[in-house]
């Protein structure tokens, strides 16, 4: 939030497995819901919210967080993937 921004690039807990924790998340609560109630709709509107977080983050919170922190981000994004947990945590 741009309001309460941390001074220090977030690390930790989730972030140690993935880059984007939080849209994984939405992600996978929705594809959870095509499961339990068997509408394909829903796997388009995971597509369209995909697609929406993903272009959210590139043009907007990438670059942001790459002036904010500098080679801390980028040292970051080369170790941890973006969307695919990674099965064990980054051990910085």
């Amino acid at each position: 939030m741009p309001v309460a921004a941390p001074e220090r690039l977030v690390v930790s807990g989730a972030y140690r497995y993935v880059r984007n924790p939080m849209y994984v998340a939405v992600l996978a609560v929705i594809f959870g819901q095509v499961l339990v109630l068997a509408r394909l709709e829903l796997v388009w509107y995971a597509a369209a919210v995909f697609v929406t977080c993903a272009g959210f983050v590139h043009l907007y919170e990438q670059p942001a967080l790459h002036r904010r922190f500098g080679g801390a981000h980028e040292e970051y994004r080369r170790a941890v993937p973006a969307w695919l947990p990674r099965p064990h945590p980054r051990n910085p």
